[in-house]
């Protein structure tokens, strides 16, 4: 590396960019051991929470949603619905496209991720004033709008 390059850790914005990237792995470490007793993991939850605010969600809309692939969504889902946890149905105008449900059981099972994970939310995050919490949120919402300009639209894949 030449000496007019700096390195990483020299870049003022480092240690924020390695706090945010430590923090979200940390709560995905301990969501995940939380989430055993369901027998779920985050991005089981993901999926149940988008279907529990959007029911009848296509399948092509939640990936979207989630920022993954469609392959990923082709992966995940016949295994929920093995469990009992969501339903595909055809659309009635296209037939070619699914709709997802939530099951009574994942309705139930969702409510319960719910509330661990808000638990967790709060137990975490309740020592912070909340105008904080509040300029973080908006803070990572400009990060989120600008690295969405990276990845490209139709398969989530960086540029």
């Amino acid at each position: 590396m030449n000496k007019n390059q700096s390195l990483p850790w020299d870049h003022p914005r480092f240690r924020s960019w390695i706090a945010v990237a430590r923090a979200c792995q940390l709560m995905q470490t301990v969501l995940t051991r939380e989430l055993t007793e369901l027998d779920i993991k985050p991005p089981h939850l993901d999926i149940l929470i988008n279907l529990y605010r959007f029911e009848g969600i296509s399948q092509q809309e939640l990936a979207h949603k989630l920022l993954v692939g469609r392959s990923n969504m082709s992966m995940a889902l016949p295994q929920m619905e093995k469990r009992g946890l969501i339903e595909r149905r055809g659309d009635k105008k296209d037939k070619r496209v699914l709709r997802l449900y939530l099951t009574r059981e994942g309705r139930s099972v969702t409510e319960r991720a719910m509330a661990i994970q808000t638990a967790l939310i709060e137990r975490t995050l309740s020592s912070e004033p909340l105008d904080q919490c509040m300029a973080m949120a908006e803070s990572m919402e400009r990060l989120i709008v600008t690295l969405q300009s990276e990845v490209r639209e139709d398969t989530r894949e960086p540029v």
